[in-house]
């Protein structure tokens, strides 16, 4: 039984990841949401401080998502998508 779950899970988070990773940007408003929602970075990671001096460092966290790699991907679309297509600065979301 424990076995079937398994496999039903790690199912699901394939087709989550195949659906994702077909995503495509064909208009420039949904592009440019997702290119603002979407960060460029890892907003976890953090350095703690103290004195100038760095006492404890969290590293980035976001790539435990298991999606992580498609929505970096969908933002790359997106920032493509805007540069070739649409001839726009992407500079403001980088």
């Amino acid at each position: 039984m424990n076995c079937l779950i398994s496999f039903q899970r790690i199912d699901l988070l394939l087709s989550i990841k195949k659906w994702l990773e077909s995503v495509e940007i064909c208009q420039p408003k949904i592009a440019r949401l997702l290119c603002r929602l979407i960060p460029a970075s890892c907003p976890f990671e953090r350095e703690i401080k103290l004195f100038d001096r760095t006492i404890a460092y969290i590293p980035p966290l976001c790539k435990l998502n298991p999606f992580y790699e498609q929505i970096v991907a969908i933002r790359f679309k997106s920032l493509c998508y805007l540069a070739n297509e649409c001839n726009e600065d992407i500079t403001v979301y980088c």
